[in-house]
């Protein structure tokens, strides 16, 4: 199939410029002013930008938690990312306690086959470290699996002493991979957790009083001083706390390859909501948790100024009646996330772009080019050039919505931003030359994604 989109303003992140895109198949093929190649379809862009696909590199779809599941699947959730204007996913596969990576890379593959419609690929969550699990490391970043995840929290379940995050950070040092990093002190937070409940604190509050902010900084200062010493980047996950921004930006300022990315709920929500009426506060009980409200302004200042690269979504929604309420009377056992893989783009456009806090070119930087490069799949993804994937978001600026259950498509009973307006939506999405999302109604088909190889850096 061939595709001309013509008459829309080209935004990459580094250049904004009138310009007709040509399609053919799979690939961007010709970029130009008013194009004449004959196509199997035309797409008026006039009026509206025309963006590289969105790359969301930190989503959990299908994943068991605290005794129940995210709400998403790989169909749904990848439908829901469509409509909001994300064309590529990096998931977390789960390597559990006794088990080989490649039995956990192999039940993920088997998740997200003949249901993903848009392309995915995986980091791989080590929980056991050993000499053939280092070896296993090196096979899969051979195979396109080149980023691990390691957790400083969760003792008993993720959570990997500072031997073997420093072994594992070694071990990316010979095979080109990237470790990405739970960064909290889950010891402390564990004690506090207890004692928490000893006297009695089970409100869904204590989530956030039970993890600071400074448990965070702490492990972010560790995690990126054990990368130091093993002469290797590292990137941070879903930051959310000041004190540990400091951390990124100070080892930056060194000339660190440390990077990190922040999601759209540490930029809109705080910790009041956690005050919201009755058991309303689950909602947000995600890790880390939700900050004090004038930290939103120095993650975008953090954003602003490169010290943080990356957008991502974290998405891992739970339920709010089946699931959330299983810790109805102890905090501590509430599934752990929210939604958010559907609401990324139009968020971060109307709440950053249209205030001026970052350029529209920050804009595509942040939530698609970036991601591409740190995690290897940069230039066939995350821009808008010959030779690159044809993942094209036609992007109306100024379209309004209202977010909520009612209008979105993720799988779950509750929206964080229900009733928010937002100026900037999605109109139409090409995934690899196909149209998935034409005039806001779903065209693509589950299982239409492409498991996707990434390169090492």
């Amino acid at each position: 199939m061939t595709l001309l989109i013509t008459g829309g303003t080209i935004v990459t992140a580094t250049d904004q410029y009138r310009g007709d895109v040509f399609v053919d198949g799979e690939k961007i093929t010709a970029i130009g002013s008013a194009l004449t190649f004959p196509a199997d379809r035309v797409i008026d862009a006039s009026g509206k930008y025309v963006l590289p696909g969105g790359i969301d590199v930190h989503t959990h779809l299908d994943m068991p938690f605290g005794g129940s599941t995210s709400a998403d699947d790989f169909e749904s959730g990848t439908i829901a990312a469509a409509y909001g204007g994300t064309t590529t996913i990096v998931d977390f596969a789960i390597q559990y306690r006794g088990q080989t990576l490649h039995h956990a890379w192999e039940t993920w593959m088997k998740k997200a086959e003949g249901k993903a419609a848009i392309d995915y690929g995986f980091h791989m969550i080590v929980t056991e470290l050993n000499d053939q699990v280092e070896l296993e490391m090196d096979a899969l970043v051979r195979q396109g699996v080149t980023s691990f995840k390691l957790f400083m929290a969760y003792p008993g379940v993720f959570m990997l002493d500072d031997a073997s995050i420093f072994k594992a950070l070694l071990r990316t040092g010979k095979n080109g991979g990237t470790i990405c990093m739970h960064a909290e002190n889950g010891g402390v937070i564990d004690v506090l957790v207890q004692r928490a409940l000893a006297e009695g604190k089970t409100a869904p509050k204590y989530h956030a009083l039970t993890r600071p902010a400074r448990a965070e900084a702490e492990a972010t200062h560790r995690a990126i001083a054990l990368a130091e010493i093993a002469d290797v980047p590292v990137y941070i996950v879903h930051l959310s706390a000041a004190e540990a921004l400091e951390m990124v930006t100070e080892a930056r300022d060194r000339g660190l390859p440390a990077y990190a990315e922040t999601c759209p709920q540490y930029l809109f929500l705080s910790y009041d909501n956690y005050e919201e009426p009755g058991f309303d506060g689950a909602k947000y009980v995600m890790s880390p948790p939700l900050r004090a409200k004038e930290t939103q302004n120095q993650l975008w200042r953090g954003l602003a100024s490169n010290d943080l690269q990356v957008i991502a979504t974290d998405h891992c929604p739970f339920c709010m009646k089946e699931q959330k309420t299983l810790g109805k009377d102890d905090f501590s056992k509430i599934p752990n996330g929210a939604p958010g893989i559907e609401t990324r783009m139009s968020l971060i456009y109307d709440g950053g772009v249209r205030t001026g806090r970052i350029s529209l070119n920050r804009f595509v930087e942040l939530t698609s080019t970036s991601p591409a490069k740190i995690f290897g799949l940069f230039p066939r993804k995350g821009t808008i050039a010959p030779g690159s994937d044809a993942d094209i978001v036609i992007f109306d600026p100024e379209k309004r919505m209202t977010l909520g259950v009612k209008t979105l498509h993720m799988n779950v009973d509750y929206n964080p931003y229900e009733g928010r307006e937002v100026t900037g939506v999605t109109d139409t999405v090409i995934s690899r030359g196909q149209v998935v999302i034409d005039a806001g109604r779903f065209t693509g088909r589950a299982g239409a994604g492409s498991f996707l190889r990434r390169s090492t850096r």
